[in-house]
């Protein structure tokens, strides 16, 4: 099984910012911490941002391919 294929049987297409958090091992008040900050990774995971209108999703194919090191 893959990591695009675990993320998506555990959390479905989208991840919260909770679930992400979870994920990278962090706290969410880390993770939007470090998504606030101007590096690399913020830019690389800011881009896989989705919002729906108050509420703030991320891809989780993208967020896959980014652990997996496929991603630009």
């Amino acid at each position: 099984m893959s990591l695009e294929d675990h993320l998506l049987s555990t959390y479905g297409p989208l991840l919260t910012l909770e679930q992400l958090a979870q994920l990278l091992h962090r706290s969410p008040k880390g993770l939007a911490f470090t998504l606030s900050t101007n590096s690399d990774l913020a830019g690389q995971i800011n881009a896989m941002k989705i919002r729906l209108g108050r509420r703030v999703y991320f891809r989780s194919c993208e967020v896959a391919g980014l652990l997996s090191g496929d991603a630009e």
